[in-house]
């Protein structure tokens, strides 16, 4: 069996899940999540492993954390995918899952222009979740690297900080956060 992806999926798909452990006889197994939206996981749902191959979600139990795969009906037949990452594409994320008013999804806002007033400090990187909080890793603008301020930094995507974010423009307006890039 060829490895589809070699090493890493395409940039259209999204890591949601990873499989873990098996639990039980008839090949459920631990489900852990990479997603803040555990609806995706519904009956006859697919979902593509890292080789490629499409699965079937046949049932998910959000309070035990365990999924059952359509045709995975024994322990064995479920150790052979232990570890597996789960890909869905972003357009099948915004078609099954429900944002609500000001929410966004992660990956619209990698690339965002982070400003402050006129001043530019940076592009999203990332997005890190440390404790109950997501922050953005923003990759500080050249013109601020040559001040000698650091390459990245972390700014909390909390009130505080965001003023605004416009998806459409893909930037970001944020108050206090050149105050962070210098105390990183």
């Amino acid at each position: 069996m060829s490895n589809r992806f070699r090493n890493s999926p395409p940039e259209n798909l999204l890591h949601v899940a990873s499989l873990g452990r098996v639990v039980g006889l008839k090949g459920d197994m631990k489900l852990n999540l990479f997603t803040d939206f555990p609806e995706q996981f519904k009956p006859n749902t697919s979902f593509t492993l890292e080789n490629g191959k499409e699965v079937i979600v046949s049932s998910y139990n959000p309070d035990r954390e365990l999924v059952h795969l359509k045709g995975i009906d024994s322990p064995e037949a479920a150790k052979i995918l232990t570890n597996s990452k789960l890909f869905t594409t972003f357009e099948a994320t915004r078609e099954r899952c429900n944002l609500g008013k000001e929410e966004f999804f992660w990956f619209d806002l990698i690339g965002s222009s982070v400003v402050e007033g006129d001043m530019l400090l940076g592009k999203v990187q990332e997005i890190e979740r440390i404790g109950p909080l997501d922050y953005l890793l923003v990759s500080t603008d050249a013109a601020l690297i040559a001040k000698e301020l650091p390459a990245t930094f972390l700014i909390p995507y909390i009130d505080r900080f965001i003023l605004k974010s416009d998806m459409t423009s893909k930037v970001i307006t944020v108050e206090g956060g050149l105050d962070l890039l210098e105390a990183s």
